[in-house]
Parts: structure tokens; sequence; C-alpha cells
């Protein structure tokens, strides 16, 4: 990669940056573009950006004096170092994208990439449509929470959007593996920070909106209106496919430029589902008046199912053949993952806010046998959002016999205070129902304790997960294997 890079012209790398203002002379060539001081390499670009936490503009000089050549800045700099070129930019987050895609060749430009935005559903709708696009004969990439793929190749994930830098390479990766098709998450977090900038979509969907991250938004409106950027940037050759029954379903295609298309399970649209059965083998879906079953559950996946097939249709797939592939998905790991033993049915899935929360209980409630009891196991993130943790346990003590509040990933703060926290959500007549236990395998083992045969525990939280983080260290652990020798146990 160096070799290409040490090649890259910076008149190839500026292409469609627009500069405010310019000192000193343009080098020529550049060996890099980055946004991290420590990053920089000899005759490489530096990328000043104001962060929420860090200002890049305080690393200037230390990236000078490792080597950087071109500064990027947005705040006016006070002072310039002879031999170095400086320009400043309206964005500079912006424009560390666009350079970024420009140095690895602009490789959205060569697939139809589709991008899913949404609170909750958009690790199973891209997951989905990769799934669906590979099973019709075409090869693929996905980029999502749980892992990312390209074609057949599998590799794990940090991050649901990743930085610029990591994005463009996978995604030329992609192309190069012969990939004409491309499908991923785009965070709140990676709209705000600009790290999808200068990536072209064939498309965007918009699953749902309901509170989360506002930690670090600080409103739901700001969390809202950062959801909307993704489709204020789409181009008019592009579609927007969006959720109608969602409250800010329309809000989200306002102003949009592309094609603006909606899927329903109340109302008329592009795309118009119904519900029609469902256990807990699968569900029964009427689709524009089409009868099938799938092997998917809950009125989530329903909608999930409308967003997969309005993307494929808009995509030029043929209607029929997607309707016979989606007969043959598969529910993605870590939702609503299963496992029936000792008479019991023991239920992973990764629901962490309340809204999902409670749409998953929704849905075991109605297929939980007659007379028996559902058992939840819950816990919430820290350094997160804290006003949705007394939302969680009240949402979730609706549908549960009994229900035990644990950690999640407590990561710098007090696994207790988290649970304390939580238990606030709990009325005083709903004490006798829960439980609090901090350590998250005993707390497993002690809601399948609790069962008895026919009963349904679920586990929720953490999903695909194979780690909690405590502190800043991340422990082996994964829910379905502690719910399995659980119920192996009893």
């Amino acid at each position: 990669m160096s070799e290409i890079i040490k090649q890259t012209l910076v008149s190839d790398l500026l292409s469609g940056v627009s500069v405010l203002a310019q000192h000193g002379t343009l080098p020529a060539v550049l060996t890099d573009v980055t946004a991290d001081s420590r990053k920089v390499l000899l005759d490489c670009c530096f990328v000043a950006i104001a962060g929420s936490r860090v200002d890049g503009h305080e690393f200037i000089d230390s990236a000078i004096e490792q080597g950087a050549t071109l500064i990027i800045h947005q705040s006016k700099c006070e002072k310039y170092t002879e031999g170095v070129a400086y320009l400043q930019v309206a964005d500079s987050a912006e424009v560390f994208g666009r350079m970024v895609g420009n140095l690895y060749g602009n490789p959205s430009r060569h697939l139809k990439l589709v991008g899913v935005t949404g609170t909750n559903g958009k690790t199973s709708v891209a997951t989905l449509l990769y799934h669906l696009v590979e099973l019709m004969g075409e090869k693929a990439g996905l980029i999502s929470t749980v892992e990312n793929r390209i074609h057949t190749e599998v590799e794990p994930t940090a991050f649901t959007t990743p930085a610029p830098h990591e994005l463009q390479e996978l995604l030329a990766r992609m192309v190069a593996a012969g990939c004409r098709y491309a499908f991923m998450e785009v965070s709140s977090h990676a709209l705000v920070q600009r790290r999808v900038a200068g990536i072209s979509f064939a498309g965007g969907i918009f699953t749902n909106l309901t509170r989360d991250h506002l930690d670090y938004h600080g409103t739901f409106q700001a969390y809202r209106d950062a959801k909307k950027l993704f489709f204020d940037m789409l181009p008019p050759s592009s579609f927007a496919l969006s959720n109608l029954d969602d409250p800010n379903g329309t809000f989200m295609l306002q102003n949009c430029k592309a094609r603006k298309e909606y899927y329903s399970l109340t109302n008329l649209a592009y795309v118009k589902c119904e519900l029609v059965s469902q256990d807990l083998e699968g569900m029964q879906l009427r689709l524009n008046g089409v009868d099938l079953y799938l092997m998917l559950l809950g009125r989530f996946n329903a909608y999930n199912i409308s967003a997969v097939y309005g993307a494929a249709c808009l995509l030029g797939f043929e209607t029929t053949e997607v309707l016979r592939v989606l007969t043959l998905l598969r529910p993605v790991r870590g939702r609503l993952e299963y496992i029936k033993m000792a008479g019991r049915v023991g239920i992973v899935d990764f629901a962490h806010t309340p809204d999902a929360l409670e749409k998953v209980l929704d849905t075991l409630t109605t297929i939980l046998p007659r007379g028996a009891n559902l058992i939840g196991v819950i816990g919430a993130g820290g350094d997160r959002d804290a006003g949705k943790r007394p939302l969680m346990a009240a949402a979730a003590i609706k549908y549960c016999q009994k229900l035990l509040l644990t950690s999640d990933n407590p990561r710098h703060e007090k696994p207790e205070d988290i649970i304390a926290q939580m238990y606030e959500g709990i009325s005083e007549e709903q004490h006798a129902k829960v439980y609090c236990i901090t350590d998250r395998r005993e707390a497993i083992r002690m809601a399948v304790a609790l069962s008895k045969k026919g009963d349904f525990v679920l586990v929720a939280g953490k999903g695909h997960e194979a780690y909690q983080q405590i502190g800043d260290l991340k422990h082996p652990f994964d829910d379905v294997t502690e719910l399995r020798l659980a119920l192996e146990q009893i």
C-alpha cells in the first residue's frame, strides 16, 4: 500500500475539496493523509479536526515536527511554519473523508452501496440484504456491528461504521474481490463525524428512531437530525427507502434529492406488509399481496423484511426471485437466537434500548405457551446514556414474570451503580418480581434455575458480543454459551 500512497498527487487527493484560504506552496505528492498526529509520516498531510473531546488543531506543531508538509485546518492558524503548506476549509472532518476516498480511488463509485440507518434493525437489514444478494448469485460486501464480509471472507469488527481509512480500505478490497454490491450500517456518530463523507451511495434505508446515544448527542432532536444527515447527502440517482409507520419516517426524507419510497405494515406504501401469524419457528407474511413463510420472528422483523424486499426491488432485482430467496434467509446472529433444551426455551437478543427490549418481549409474549412464564435477564452498558436505564427496566417488568437486573458491559462504571439506576424504573409493587445480581453468569444461571418446563428465558443486551468489557479490558463472555451451559445443568 505504501508504494501506491507515495505516488499520490496532491491534485488528486484534493479533488472535490473546496478551499477557503491557502498559505504556502502545495507539495507535489504526499505519502499519506491522517487526522491522528501520532500516525504522521514524512511528507504527510495532517488534517486538524475539532472533535468532541480533542481538538486536532492543538497538534499541528507536533504533526509538522513528525514530517507533515500539508496542514488542513478549519480554525484560523495563529502562526505558519516555513516549508509547510496550509489550507483552510469550512469542515475539516468532511474534507478528511473526501481525501481518504481519493486516496483509495473512491471504491464506492464501483459498487452499488446501500446504507442503513436508524436506532434498531440496522444490523439485521444490512446482513439480510447481504445474504439475499449472495443467494441470488452476486458477490457482495457487508459492513456491520457484528462482522464485516468481503464476499465469503469474514472479519471481526470494532465499530458499527469504521473510520475513513478502514472504511475505504474495506470498500477497495470489496471491489478488488469482484463485489458488485455492498451493504453497511451508518451510525449517527459516523454521520456527525463525517466518516462517510465522499462515499457514493446507491441507496439509503431508514428503519426507526427511538431513544439512544443521548450521552453523545445530548438531545433526541440532535440524535434525530444526525440520522437525517444521511438522507440529505443522497444524490438524485439513488433511492431513499423509509419506514412510513415510524413518527420520523417522513421527516427523514424531507428535502431528500433521491427517489423516495416507503414501507409499512399499516398504510399503503411501495412495500405493504401484513404479519399473518407467527410461532417460535418463524412467521407468515403477506408482502405486497403475496403470502410467504420466513424463518424469522417478530413484528420488528416484518419491518426488516419489508425494508430488505423494497431495497432489493429498487436495486433492480426481479420481484419473484427476491420473494423466493427471502424464504431462505435465517436470523442474524444474536438477534432472537434461541436454544430449546430441558423443556425450556432460552433466547439471546441484542436489544439494548427500551424500545427494542419492549418489541422483543412483546413478540415472545405472543408465542409464549399458555401458563408459561417469561423470565428476563437485562443489563445496561456503562459510559453510555444513563437516562435509558430505568426505562429499560420499566419496559421489561411489564412483560416478565421474573426479572433479573445484572451487568452488561460496565466499562468504567460500577455495575452496582448501573443496576441501582435501572432499579429506579421498578415500582414498589413490582419489587418482589425483581432480582439484582451483579455477576452476569450467575444471573443467567439463576434465571434458568427459576424457570420451569415451558418457560422462556430471555438474555438481552449483548447478543452477538463474545466479550464483557470491564474497564478497558474485554473479557471472554458469550451469552449463548452461558445460557446453553445453564440449561444443560438444570
